[in-house]
């Protein structure tokens, strides 16, 4: 049997950990709370300060030692999902996932990343369509970065070789477009269905060769010169 830790020293200890991870943990439990209270139905603009501290289980002053505002904590959530999502989709197209593989094994791990974070994107959904301008301008901004991170790899992997950069944004926005707008019917998705889920699945690989393979045979339009 371990020799008993004084109480003293255990709670040295958890000091220890201190600042930064009990600012961690309470600056999480402010974003926990505030998509806890958007899965009961309401929209993130109508959330208060003071409802959101004590979904959280804290006085209102603690809110404003993590956040200057609601808009300041809605923000804090795009860019959560923003970062996550774009580090697992960029790691289901390394170079050595077979070509006819990647496109499906995307689908998937987005598929799964919708479904384990429902509250993250109903928050996305909605703000994407309405709510705060602020919010907007930041989802917007992050379909950006997804569409050039994609772009990029695309060009790495020496995916459709013969577009402009333009084009191949404009490929790539296509296909994030699609991804957003397939995320509210995994969602809707009844648990525990894999028939369904596999439905859907090669419903939006279709969907996605669909672009693809327009992609592929499109042509760049010379420029047409301006006559003096």
């Amino acid at each position: 049997m371990s020799p008993a830790v004084p109480t003293a020293n255990r709670r040295k200890d958890k000091d220890a950990l201190t600042r930064t991870e009990r600012k961690d943990l309470t600056r999480n439990n402010l974003l926990q709370a505030a998509l806890a209270l958007i899965g009961q139905g309401r929209s993130f603009t109508s959330l208060g300060i003071r409802e959101i501290a004590r979904e959280a289980g804290m006085v209102p002053n603690a809110f404003y030692r993590h956040f200057r505002n609601t808009d300041a904590l809605g923000l804090a959530l795009v860019e959560e999902v923003g970062i996550t999502l774009r580090r697992l989709l960029r790691e289901a197209r390394q170079a050595d996932t077979p070509k006819g593989d990647m496109l499906r094994q995307s689908v998937q791990v987005y598929h799964q990343y919708v479904v384990q974070n429902r509250l993250q994107f109903l928050f996305i959904s909605s703000e994407r369509a309405g709510g705060s301008r602020l919010l907007r301008m930041a989802i917007r901004n992050d379909v950006a970065h997804f569409t050039n991170d994609m772009a990029q790899d695309f060009r790495r992997l020496g995916l459709f070789p013969d577009l402009s950069t333009t084009s191949l944004q404009l490929v790539c926005s296509l296909i994030v477009t699609s991804m957003l707008a397939a995320a509210p019917e995994m969602l809707d998705l009844p648990p525990d269905h894999p028939l369904l889920e596999a439905e859907l699945t090669d419903d939006f690989v279709r969907q996605l060769q669909i672009i693809l393979l327009g992609a592929s045979h499109w042509r760049e339009r010379p420029r047409q010169s301006i006559a003096g």
